[in-house]
């Protein structure tokens, strides 16, 4: 898994026990996936969330800490790219939360699923559940 951006952790993005808010990380992982899976299939501005797996928070982020975001294709299908999404401390590469699977469509111009026209190598990939 490739780490393509960092966040640094300021007061406004704390809880009120100090550490990372888990609402506003999940924020910045959709969008993180979302810009991934728009430059895989092209850029398309019609690419939606349509799933998200267990979120598993595995430890926290406190002020001043910078942390690094992973995401990698795990699947693929017509319409539908699915996801993986690691986040860590960039200093001890410690996991702070990970996400199994997260499945973004391409939408059609009628708000439909339609196909985005990306291929993942390997037979093996070339179904997916989330259709």
């Amino acid at each position: 898994m490739k780490f393509y951006s960092r966040k640094w952790i300021k007061p406004e993005n704390l809880n009120p026990h100090g550490s990372l808010f888990g609402g506003q990380l999940l924020s910045w992982i959709d969008e993180e996936a979302a810009i991934f899976a728009m430059c895989q299939v092209g850029e398309n501005p019609h690419l939606v969330t349509k799933f998200m797996s267990e979120i598993d928070f595995v430890s926290s982020a406190r002020e001043g800490d910078i942390i690094e975001m992973g995401v990698e294709v795990i699947d693929c299908g017509r319409s539908s790219l699915t996801l993986r999404a690691e986040v860590r401390n960039k200093i001890t590469k410690q996991t702070i939360i990970s996400i199994d699977r997260i499945v973004f469509v391409n939408l059609g111009s009628d708000g439909r699923s339609a196909p985005h026209g990306y291929h993942w190598p390997g037979p093996e990939h070339e179904h997916n559940q989330a259709e």
